[in-house]
């Protein structure tokens, strides 16, 4: 499964005029914006490409369709926070068998898509398996099911062929986004409808889409048949923009709601700004490095921890992210049920560094090679940092930077010593660091990129993703974290924090650390 990553974006700005919003109030967002109060203008770097929520598997473009699609559930967002639990959106109700593998939905009635079709269990069961038949990466959440029915309007019953207790957490993510069957009149040579959808929507959220027009703008607008309260935001401008200096400028003028992604000189900037609010949370975006266990010396796990012992976490927070962020300590970030809070991982210590350096078989090692590409704006630093780091056991880092293609068919393929990486979750489940990182049945870009291999790791984990009791997952989880900090096959650097400028105007914004880059259109408004 091609993992979404997160991206630190830069983006710009394509000037917004009232005139190209259509429609509803023509009033000021008020605190000097230049935009009307119901619209919300959304800078992004690059044209997007398939807005299909079967194919689309990256937050660049589920921002774009998260609000067009509802799901059977949705993530919490409870007096202005955003939460990792979920709760009811086209599912009203739900219950699981005693084996985990029988999954019954009762449907919310009176939900319709965008052509005020009515959504019932059919559409879901359609929706599902188009996505299954598609192939594409969101059928990953799907590759348990065994069988999808529909036997009243109002019931959807789902069979795993075994049991997988982030299941749940998994429907309310944007490739389980729930697409009106009527898409198949749009099919073309068998493709379901997907090049349709690839630049129109077909669902049921509070939004559809508008116009596109490429190198330009993304434009979105309210769904007259949305089952839930009308929101104050009418319009949703998507604009593109490369340039991370006009993105900031039109901030500041007032052309732009929202900046993602700008580099953090320019947010710092900005701070004391009384037009700009800087939001800041904690998100489940980690920093770590790949060492390619199955490589020598990295095979070697007093190597390894000779490695982990070597790194300054404390300067890499300062210096890769100017301090906003915190050491990952654990493989489960902060801020994730399934943390060990009682382990406090490694700090940096070049005695013992150098004492399991000597008593590895990597001893005398003068050489590594650092493999990177530039999807992260802090990567040269952190490059930088980690050559330094390891000259303190005389061993020469060399940085090879390449292409983000190349880096992942590598990465793939394990050509590289060690290479930089970049996590974040599609589902707010433990599973999604433990397994994906440490199961040797992910290796490659799936997850597990250390290609690591530990058998009772192995068993523990795929234990914990088989039962659905928290109680008992947080105690296998608790084992497992500390069996792979052991065994280190990943330098484990920090968690970053997310920056978000925008105006001061705006209301009802709601980081949720699940959908990164994403925003709750539907409960914002200006004042």
């Amino acid at each position: 499964m091609m993992k979404k990553l997160a991206a630190a974006v830069l983006l710009g700005l394509t000037v917004l005029t009232a005139a190209g919003c259509g429609g509803g109030s023509s009033s000021s967002g008020g605190s000097g914006s230049n935009i009307p109060k119901n619209t919300m203008a959304v800078g992004i770097s690059v044209d997007l490409g398939s807005l299909d929520p079967a194919v689309t598997m990256d937050n660049k473009h589920w921002q774009v369709t998260y609000p067009a699609y509802e799901r059977l559930v949705r993530y919490k967002v409870e007096n202005g926070k955003a939460s990792t639990e979920v709760e009811g959106s086209l599912a009203k109700s739900w219950t699981v068998s005693d084996d985990g593998l029988v999954w019954t939905f009762k449907l919310d009635p009176g939900h319709k898509f965008s052509d005020g079709t009515p959504v019932d269990a059919a559409a879901v069961k359609f929706s599902m398996e188009r996505t299954i038949a598609i192939g594409k990466g969101p059928s990953e959440y799907f590759k348990m099911v065994k069988s999808i029915e529909a036997p009243d309007p109002e019931t959807v019953v789902i069979t795993l062929d075994r049991p997988f207790a982030p299941f749940l957490s998994s429907l309310a993510v944007n490739g389980a986004g729930i697409v009106n069957p009527k898409v198949m009149e749009h099919e073309e040579n068998g493709d379901r409808g997907s090049n349709y959808l690839a630049t129109h929507t077909m669902g049921s959220g509070a939004y559809e889409l508008k116009e596109i027009v490429p190198g330009q703008k993304i434009t979105l607008e309210l769904n007259p048949n949305y089952s839930g309260k009308k929101p104050a935001i009418e319009h949703v401008v998507f604009n593109v923009v490369k340039d991370p200096s006009a993105q900031r400028l039109q901030l500041e003028k007032g052309d732009l709601d929202i900046a993602q992604g700008l580099p953090l000189d320019q947010i710092e900037q900005m701070k004391s700004n009384p037009d700009i609010h800087i939001y800041e949370d904690t998100s489940l975006v980690a920093s770590v490095v790949y060492m390619n266990n199955q490589k020598s010396p990295m095979n070697d796990k007093l190597f390894r921890q000779a490695l982990s012992y070597a790194v300054d976490y404390d300067g890499m927070v300062e210096g890769a992210v100017k301090g906003y962020g915190k050491q990952l300590v654990t493989p489960i970030p902060d801020g994730l049920w399934g943390r060990d809070s009682s382990i406090t991982g490694y700090k940096q210590d070049l005695t013992k560094a150098k004492e399991l350096l000597a008593q590895s078989s990597g001893a005398g090692t003068t050489e590594l090679t650092l493999l990177y590409s530039d999807n992260q704006p802090f990567n040269e630093v952190e490059a930088l940092m980690l050559q330094n780091n390891l000259k303190e056991l005389g061993i020469n880092l060399k940085l090879e930077k390449t292409a983000w293609a190349a880096f992942r068919e590598r990465v793939d393929q394990g050509q590289f010593d060690l290479a930089l990486g970049t996590w974040s979750p599609d589902y707010a489940d433990p599973q999604f660091f433990m397994s994906y990182w440490f199961d040797s049945g992910y290796w490659g870009l799936a997850g597990n990129r250390s290609f690591y291999k530990n058998d009772a790791v192995d068993s523990i984990l795929r234990q914990a993703e088989g039962i659905t009791d928290q109680k008992a997952r947080t105690d296998l989880y608790g084992q497992a974290q500390k069996m792979v900090l052991d065994d280190a096959p990943y330098l484990f650097l920090f968690q970053m924090n997310v920056l978000t400028p925008m105006r001061s105007n705006i209301e009802g914004f709601a980081y949720n650390p699940m959908l990164d880059s994403m925003y709750d259109f539907e409960h914002m408004s200006k004042k």
